[in-house]
């Protein structure tokens, strides 16, 4: 992929500084797999289930959902993802270019901080999917100990593959989507044989608000993903197809999305208990035969692993951006430390995991779309990113701005954030301005969010842009050697 990392599956020891243009080979078509194993997780099947459940829809609204919510998020990451082949870094760094030196550190450490709470909910996953599969072969029930071995163990291997880098996660990647793709139609071809299809057609339709509401929550698993998108093209040439970069985005998350989604809202009709499930991973253990039930588990597992992987592999290089002088494999390591941290608690004091879930999803969106919209609104009007400025976290910088803030960027990312938090409604947080208005009304909170702050920075007086060099930009590593693992404020 490069001539950093020679080998599949060798260490990756680049960090955040700039990819020179003559290592930056990848292919788009290489994105594809990485963004089906960004979706592969049986915790879509359950969303799929609440679709039907708590929002009252039915198969063809559904269907609307399971279409719309992957062009929506994966869109974003497709276009968020074109600054990475622009500006060769990571996107937290290139974040550096938009906020300033010091700017950066508040979305950064926000979305760091979201990052945890992904990571911990994946990892609890992958832990129940292990218990599962103990339950049906072995026999062994689950208790508290069992419990956080299996999480140690999901843990140990996501750093494992995140900590190498990222030719070992998309390598990993490739042969989870065969995998992946063969089980899901033999589920598929199963629900279809078994499946009472009067009851599925029969079933009554919902509301548009709640059609809307459905697809921003589907959509917020993909959001969570657009500060990321760079980090996987940063490889890319600068000639490589913008097109390509979105198609493959939407349509590696939506031969994956789209499926998962309707087959939970068919297993809801005759099964609604899975849309509220506390283990949603062992109860696929009840409604699917064991010929079915044991592998497809194994291939989620794989799947969770892979996600993990992804996140912890982007959130080393934001742990770096905001300051932390270790390489990026070891940086990985604060977040495994504290996805198994916040794992156990999780799966010990948790009485609602789908619940915690949903929750969750709807703050994460917000934290993840304030930057969006600056840093969205901030690629119409740059083409390109300084690697030496973005490097330099001193005064000299060009993108040290005034005092490291840009202060056009921090204001519209503040205002843009509070404003999606008062209309956003969870079972955590209610805004006040959440009741009686559209907005409020169709789950809209993160939509508005990625608006104010993109419109807000866009009018606002932004401090001038210095042109970058062409040696700095193009050619020259955009650190020296001995500090590219150790890259930080």
């Amino acid at each position: 992929m490069s001539k950093t990392v020679e080998t599949e599956g060798a260490l990756e020891t680049r960090g955040i500084e700039q990819v020179p243009d003559h290592e930056r080979t990848a292919r788009t078509r290489e994105l594809f797999p990485t963004w089906v194993g960004a979706n592969i997780s049986v915790l879509l099947l359950t969303m799929g289930a609440s679709l039907v459940v708590a929002y009252h829809l039915n198969i063809w609204q559904a269907l609307v959902v399971a279409v719309a919510a992957p062009i929506v998020s994966y869109g974003l990451v497709g276009l968020i993802g074109i600054a990475g082949k622009r500006g060769g870094a990571p996107g937290m760094a290139l974040s550096r270019a938009v906020f300033g030196q010091r700017g950066n550190l508040l979305p950064g450490s926000l979305i760091w901080v979201a990052r945890w709470g992904w990571e911990t909910i994946n990892a609890v996953t992958g832990a129940y999917a292990m218990l599962t599969i103990l339950d049906i072969v072995f026999g062994l029930k689950a208790n508290s100990v069992l419990d956080m071995v299996m999480l140690l163990v999901f843990v140990v291997a996501t750093f494992a593959i995140s900590g190498l880098g990222i030719n070992a996660v998309q390598r990993c990647n490739k042969y989870a989507t065969y995998l992946f793709g063969a089980f899901s139609v033999l589920v598929l071809g199963y629900l279809v044989a078994n499946t009472d299809w009067s009851k599925v057609l029969d079933h009554g339709a919902g509301s548009t608000a709640a059609v809307i509401t459905g697809i921003g929550m589907i959509a917020a698993g993909g959001v969570s993903w657009i500060p990321s998108a760079p980090d996987f093209t940063r490889y890319l040439p600068r000639t490589a197809s913008s097109r390509a970069i979105v198609g493959t985005a939407v349509g590696g998350a939506g031969v994956v999305v789209l499926p998962m989604v309707l087959m939970g809202a068919v297993m809801a009709v005759s099964t609604p208990d899975l849309a509220s499930a506390s283990d949603p991973v062992s109860f696929l253990g009840e409604i699917l035969p064991t010929w079915i039930a044991v592998p497809y588990l194994f291939i989620a597992l794989i799947g969770m692993l892979l996600i993990n992987s992804m996140s912890m592999y982007s959130a080393g290089f934001t742990a770096q951006t905001l300051g932390f002088k270790v390489p990026r494999h070891w940086a990985v390591s604060v977040n495994a430390v504290i996805s198994l941290v916040f794992g156990g608690v999780l799966m010990l004091v948790a009485t609602s995991f789908m619940g915690s879930f949903i929750a969750f999803l709807s703050l994460l969106a917000v934290a993840f779309s304030a930057w969006v919209g600056v840093f969205g609104a901030d690629m119409l009007r740059r083409t390109e990113y300084d690697g030496r400025a973005m490097a330099d976290t001193t005064r000299t910088s060009a993108y040290w701005y005034r005092g490291g803030f840009s202060p056009a960027a921090v204001a519209a990312w503040a205002v843009g954030l509070v404003s999606g938090l008062l209309f956003t409604t969870s079972d955590w947080f209610t805004g006040p301005l959440a009741t009686n208005n559209v907005i409020g009304e169709y789950g809209l909170g993160w939509v508005a969010t990625i608006v104010v702050s993109g419109v807000l920075y866009l009018v606002l007086p932004k401090p001038a842009v210095a042109r970058p060099a062409g040696s700095a930009e193009r050619d020259a590593p955009a650190e020296p050697a001995g500090e590219r693992e150790t890259a930080g404020v």
